[in-house]
């Protein structure tokens, strides 16, 4: 099994070289397309043509497409593992939050699941993201930054500080604050009483064509390390040739739901580094998204080293100035430190038992 092997060869990352602290809830506390769906006569794998796509996968569908972009944070503790709904997400970003703990904004838009979770507190930097994409902003908590966005309205969210025990509820399985689980009923519902407007679709991202698909070039990239400097929360993806995906593992683990077991699938993986500082005593962080980078780009067995810029709040990947292509289905975004950088905290050395 996977979390039984070892690296054949020295990877490429000697790992992240921030201090661990422990995490600490606040209480009561390109150019892209535009917003409209994208109306096209390309061909899916089945060579059927689709009038319209959505928007953050660019799956086809002959039916109208509506809907705004839900954002939630979702807890990656080793206590909150599995998650819940993770694999119905069109976008995941992970990103740190205190010490070498990383911490999801799972986009959902295409296909919304019944319940996600658990659960946990806003940071500044992912409601950014949230707005970019014009998402409702879903979380359980806040940092005293994302208070303040969020009680002066920055982007329209739902907090399970106000509706714990409404909206919101416990799990018994778990317990605090590993425990804090929504239904995507109860998300509507909050929407409606709130008055926010869940008509407009986000904006959409590009997409390959079949064509542009077989054309894929790059290094092999059959698996892909990305290192936090904690084996906790170190990633490991490995790629399936029959399926054409990607698989997640964690400390070991599996990537899967927690009700289901059904695994996160992907078809893109996008790993950036970005300007971090530690800003207070709890090991928060500041994380420059403003100025754009260097990123790799991972699909079908492949990786290349690409550039990323921040459009409007979306922190997306560009190829020669343009918005690179990605691969029709999921895609997950890995956010590490430019110090150590990616040539450190990255590698695609095999993996052998």
């Amino acid at each position: 099994m996977l979390w039984k092997r070892k690296a054949a060869s020295i990877v490429l990352g000697v790992g992240l070289l921030l201090a661990g602290c422990s995490e600490e809830e606040a209480t009561p506390e390109e150019e892209s397309s535009p917003p409209e769906q994208q109306e096209e006569d390309t061909t899916d794998e089945n060579n059927k043509e689709y009038a319209f796509r959505y928007p953050l996968t660019g799956v086809g569908s002959d039916d109208e497409i509506k809907g705004r972009s839900v954002a939630v944070m979702i807890n990656n503790d080793i206590h909150a593992r599995p998650q819940t709904g993770l694999p119905e997400a069109d976008i995941v970003y992970e990103i740190l939050t205190e010490g070498n703990i990383t911490r999801f904004l799972a986009i959902f838009q295409s296909n919304p699941p019944e319940e996600v979770g658990p659960v946990r507190s806003a940071r500044d930097y992912f409601m950014d993201i949230a707005k970019g994409f014009n998402s409702l902003y879903i979380a359980h908590g806040f940092s005293t930054e994302a208070k303040v966005l969020s009680d002066n309205g920055y982007v329209d969210n739902i907090n399970g500080m106000y509706y714990d025990g409404t909206l919101f509820y416990r799990s018994s399985e778990r317990q605090a604050p590993h425990n804090s689980y929504t239904t995507f009923e109860n998300i509507e519902k909050g929407a409606e009483k709130l008055r926010f407007d869940m008509g407009e679709l986000p904006p959409s991202l590009s997409f390959m064509t079949d064509s542009d698909v077989e054309e894929i070039i790059g290094e092999t990239a059959e698996n892909v390390m990305v290192t936090y400097n904690s084996p906790l929360y170190d990633v490991i993806y490995e790629y399936d040739p029959e399926s054409e995906k990607y698989k997640r593992f964690t400390n070991g683990e599996q990537t899967v739901d927690h009700q289901s077991g059904e695994p996160v699938l992907l078809d893109n993986i996008v790993i950036l580094e970005a300007p971090h500082q530690v800003v207070d005593n709890k090991g928060r962080r500041d994380i420059d998204f403003s100025t754009g980078g260097e990123a790799y780009l991972v699909q079908k067995g492949k990786w290349k080293k690409i550039e990323w810029k921040n459009v409007d709040g979306r922190i997306l990947p560009y190829e020669n100035g343009q918005p690179a292509k990605l691969v029709t289905g999921k895609t997950w975004i890995n956010v590490i430190p430019d110090n150590p950088g990616l040539t450190q905290s990255v590698s695609f050395e095999a993996i052998t038992s």
